[in-house]
C-alpha cells in the first residue's frame, strides 16, 4: 500500500479550513448583497437581526424597504413604533424589530448616535447577542471576532466531528473554541461571511453539496457518511397546541367597511402589533361585543386560521359580527382598521392575510 500523498490533507485543522474557505469564497461567495453595499455598522446591523432565523432570499426585500424609509440610525429612533412594526409585517420574530428600535434609542442617549465600537458596548444593545454584535464588528469593519449561528454550528459541528447537542453548555463551549480558533487573524469581515455562506449554500442541513464543498477531503461528516448525524440533534420539547376565538368585529358600510384592532400586549405573543380581539371562547367573545360595542347584528363563523409558532400550533377561530355602534375614534390601544385606506400598522401574518380577504370581499 502506498502512503498517502503529502500534498492531500487527510485531517482539518483551524488554519487550513480558513485558507480553504476564504479561497472557495473569493470564487463563490455572495458579494452582492444589498448591505454589502456601503457596509456601515447601522446597515449591518439591520441586515443581522432580520436574518436571525430568517433566510436571505426573504429578508433582501425587507432591508431594502427598510431602508429607504429608515436610512439613517436616528431616522430608525424617531419613528412611531407602529410604522417599524409595519415594515417588519411578515418577517415574522417581531421582537426584533421592538428591540432594533430600542437598541437605536438607546445609541442615542448613550453613544450619541454613533454605532458603538466596543464588543462589550454592542452586547449590551437590546436583541443582540454574541454571535450578531461579532459579525457586525467583522462585517462593518473587519474587526476579528468569531461568530457562532446556526449555520456556523453546522459547518464545525461537521467539518471537525463535533459531537453532542449544540444547544448544551458543553458542546456549544467547544463550537465556540473552534470557531475562534479558525478565525484568521486577516480579511476577517471576509472569512466572516464565508463561513456563512458555505453553510448557507453548500453545507445545507438536508441533502448538503459535499461534491462541491471545498472541504469535504477534511470534512469528518463527509468522509464517516455522518452528514446526517452532526451536528447533534437538541433535545426538544413536545410542541404545544393553543386555541383562540379572533373576534371580527366590522362595521361601515360597503364602501367604508372597517374592523376593530386592539394592540398585542408586549411582550408576549405578537407583542407591539395590531390584531383582531382574542377570547377563549364564542361565548366570552360575544359578552365582550356587547359590552363594549352594542349587540351585534349578526355573527358569523369563518374557516380556522392556523399558524405554526417555534414551539407550539395556534388556531384561531374567527367569529364575524356586525356591529351597529357608530365608529369611534382610534384611542391608545384600540382603532377601526379602514379596510379602504388601511393604516400603517403592524400586523401579524396571519392577521394580514385574513384582513386581506376581507378586503377583497372573499369572505361575505
Amino acid at each position: 500500500m502506498s502512503a498517502p500523498d503529502a500534498a492531500t490533507p487527510t485531517a482539518a485543522d483551524p488554519a487550513g479550513f480558513a485558507e480553504r474557505l476564504l479561497r472557495w469564497f473569493d470564487r463563490h461567495g455572495r458579494t452582492q448583497l444589498p448591505w454589502q453595499r456601503d457596509p456601515t455598522p447601522y446597515r449591518v446591523w439591520v441586515s443581522e437581526v432580520m436574518l436571525q432565523q430568517t433566510q436571505v432570499a426573504t429578508v433582501i426585500p425587507y432591508f431594502e424597504t427598510f431602508m429607504a424609509r429608515f436610512a439613517t440610525l436616528q431616522a430608525l429612533a424617531a419613528a412611531p413604533q407602529d410604522e417599524v412594526l409595519h415594515l417588519w409585517t411578515g418577517l415574522g420574530y417581531y421582537a426584533r424589530a421592538r428591540n432594533l428600535q430600542a437598541a437605536a434609542r438607546q445609541i442615542l442617549e448613550r453613544h450619541g448616535g454613533e454605532f458603538p465600537a466596543a464588543l462589550d458596548d454592542v452586547l449590551s444593545l437590546p436583541g443582540i447577542g454574541r454571535s450578531t454584535a461579532a459579525a457586525i464588528l467583522a462585517l462593518s469593519k473587519g474587526e476579528r471576532h468569531a461568530i457562532l449561528d446556526g449555520n456556523v454550528k453546522r459547518v464545525l459541528a461537521r467539518v471537525f466531528g463535533i459531537e453532542g447537542d449544540p444547544g448544551s453548555a458543553e458542546v456549544l463551549g467547544r463550537l465556540w473554541r473552534q470557531a475562534e480558533a479558525c478565525t484568521p487573524p486577516q480579511r476577517a469581515a471576509a472569512y466572516t461571511q464565508a463561513i456563512m455562506d458555505l453553510g448557507a449554500t453548500l453545507c445545507s442541513r438536508a441533502r448538503p453539496a459535499c461534491a462541491r464543498c471545498p472541504m469535504t477531503a477534511l470534512c469528518v461528516a463527509a468522509r464517516a457518511g455522518r452528514q446526517a448525524e452532526l451536528p447533534g440533534r437538541k433535545k426538544r420539547a413536545r410542541r404545544g397546541r393553543r386555541e383562540a376565538t379572533l373576534l371580527i368585529a366590522e362595521s361601515g358600510t360597503a364602501g367604508s367597511r372597517a374592523i376593530l384592532l386592539e394592540r398585542r400586549p408586549s411582550p408576549g405573543l405578537w407583542g407591539g402589533l395590531w390584531a383582531p380581539p382574542q377570547f377563549a371562547s364564542a361565548e366570552e367573545a360575544l359578552a365582550w361585543c356587547r359590552r363594549e360595542l352594542g349587540e351585534p347584528a349578526q355573527a358569523l363563523r369563518l374557516e380556522p386560521i392556523e399558524h405554526a409558532f417555534t414551539h407550539f400550533d395556534l388556531t384561531l377561530k374567527p367569529l364575524k359580527v356586525r356591529c351597529a355602534r357608530a365608529r369611534a375614534v382610534r384611542e391608545a390601544d384600540r382603532l377601526w382598521y379602514e379596510l379602504g385606506a388601511p393604516p400603517k400598522v403592524g400586523l401579524p401574518q396571519p392577521i394580514r392575510r385574513l384582513i386581506g380577504l376581507l378586503a377583497a370581499s372573499a369572505i361575505a
